[in-house]
């Protein structure tokens, strides 16, 4: 394959890159003299623009292809992944125009533009070292994204906390992949598990695991690796909060389930997770980590009283519940995951947006400040009433087919895969606690009573379209789940 042939299949890329570039110059060169919110809508339209036409040429471009030893890979579900992982980019985009926590609108787009080609080189990696590189290409731009309310003290602190721990996950995933490296002879997946059959448990294989799991635990937000989670989600600007919590955790999710399931394939590797049924792998290791994530997640986001934290907490317990997918790694579980994880990030895309209405109008964002919001902002509540509810897996919407598909896949396949029920169990359990914490936002929106002296709050009309988009699409994905699940 020449350089031409890899350029034609990084279009997408490099018309984002193109993109964020154009961003940048415009603001520079045209736009530094008008008035903030018409830099943000001029800038956020040709950052949509871009997304927009990226989106295009996948779908009238039918390439599949592996380069340079799965550096990048192009196939129908890596291309539909990018897709998605475009739509949030464009959805975060739109969220952010009635924003003024900053002047640097171009940095501020160019840098969602260019955390958006990380991803995207990311869910098209099969190579660990190219793995590694978009990670840290998609980490840089989050970790500047989360500090870019300088009158914030709180953003310096989350972002802060959130690169310490990011640089010490860098280093575990660095050092695991290393090992990987020097146990195979390869870079490449499938060739990873060609060299490591029939090796049995090694020593330094099972650092190896450990060390890669710590790694990808940290980007997924899974306990105990979830602590820069909370602060992140609490400090960062809310359109970036958002981008950090949906965007990357489809990203992250997709590689991680890629990389334990070809590139650390096999029985001896691989293990048991079934109940008084362990035997070492790294199945056990990462059924360990969904239930505590499931337990912790939903137990703490019970007694929060910031609405953005109670997401975060959320954010952790849905990590269990998608950890699952990654342990049965059959043939019905990534796309099951992939089903989850996009509407997922739909979902809490649309919940940051209300709340982002919400501080725009009361200045907070604790649940008392969602008192009374039926009547303040109907339309609103109501887009936060279905994101709410789908969250908490209620039928017909996206999140209860979500929690359905990926449960399901779990105990596919007869007796084989029945030693997860008990994680299948926890989950169920886990998802009727989180109907409660829920609830009490519904509650405070519906229930409660507003402010003697509260005056309605207005949100702009893109603000709302954009919800009641987000909101139609997770009702239409949860009444019609074949949309996503038979994606071709």
């Amino acid at each position: 394959m020449n350089y031409f042939e890899l350029f034609t299949l990084a279009i997408p890329e490099t018309i984002i890159v193109l993109t964020a570039l154009v961003v940048l110059a415009a603001d520079l060169v045209a736009l530094r003299e008008l008035e903030l919110r018409f830099r943000f809508i001029i800038g956020g339209m040709i950052a949509c623009a871009g997304c927009a036409g990226a989106i295009a040429w996948i779908l009238i471009s039918h390439t599949q292809a592996n380069a340079f030893g799965g550096m990048l890979v192009v196939d129908p579900q890596t291309q539909f992944v990018k897709i998605a992982l475009l739509a949030l980019t464009i959805f975060t985009i739109l969220l952010s125009i009635d924003s003024d926590f900053t002047p640097h609108v171009g940095e501020y787009l160019g840098l969602i533009l260019l955390g958006a080609v990380g991803m995207m080189f990311l869910v098209s990696a099969e190579d660990i070292l190219m793995i590694f590189i978009a990670l840290e290409l998609t980490s840089l731009s989050l970790y500047i994204l989360a500090a870019f309310n300088k009158r914030d003290v709180k953003s310096a602190e989350a972002s802060l906390k959130y690169f310490l721990f990011g640089g010490m996950s860098a280093a575990f995933t660095l050092f695991g992949l290393s090992l990987v490296y020097g146990l195979s002879g390869t870079t490449n997946l499938p060739e990873i598990a060609t060299a490591l059959a029939g090796k049995g448990l090694d020593p330094l294989l099972v650092v190896a695991i450990v060390m890669v799991v710590i790694g990808f635990g940290f980007k997924v937000a899974a306990v105990p690796f979830h602590l820069w989670a909370p602060d992140a989600y609490q400090g960062a600007p809310t359109p970036s909060a958002a981008f950090i919590a949906s965007g990357s955790k489809v990203a992250s999710f997709f590689i991680f389930a890629k990389v334990m399931a070809i590139g650390f394939a096999g029985k001896e590797i691989e293990g048991s997770g079934a109940w008084h049924g362990y035997t070492a792998g790294w199945i056990p290791v990462v059924a360990i980590i969904a239930a505590l994530s499931m337990v912790l997640g939903n137990l703490v986001a019970i007694v929060q009283t910031s609405v953005r934290r109670l997401i975060a907490y959320s954010a952790i317990a849905h990590a269990g519940y998608m950890l699952i997918a990654v342990l049965s790694h059959n043939e019905q579980s990534l796309s099951s995951l992939i089903y989850y994880a996009v509407t997922y990030g739909l979902t809490t895309i649309g919940a940051f947006g209300v709340v982002a209405v919400v501080e725009r109008g009361t200045g907070g964002e604790k649940l008392s400040d969602f008192a009374g919001l039926s009547r303040r902002a109907p339309l609103v509540s109501f887009c936060m009433l279905i994101f709410m509810l789908s969250l908490a897996g209620i039928p017909p919407l996206a999140g209860f087919f979500g929690k359905f598909y990926v449960f399901a896949a779990a105990v596919k396949g007869g007796a084989a895969n029945l030693g997860l029920l008990w994680l299948v169990i926890l989950a169920v359990a886990m998802s009727a606690v989180s109907l409660y914490y829920y609830l009490q936002v519904l509650k405070q929106i519906y229930v409660k009573d507003a402010p003697p002296a509260a005056a309605p709050i207005r949100a702009s009309v893109l603000t709302r379209i954009v919800l009641m988009v987000l909101a139609g699409l997770v009702v239409l994905f949860g009444c019609a789940p074949n949309l996503l699940i038979d994606w071709r």
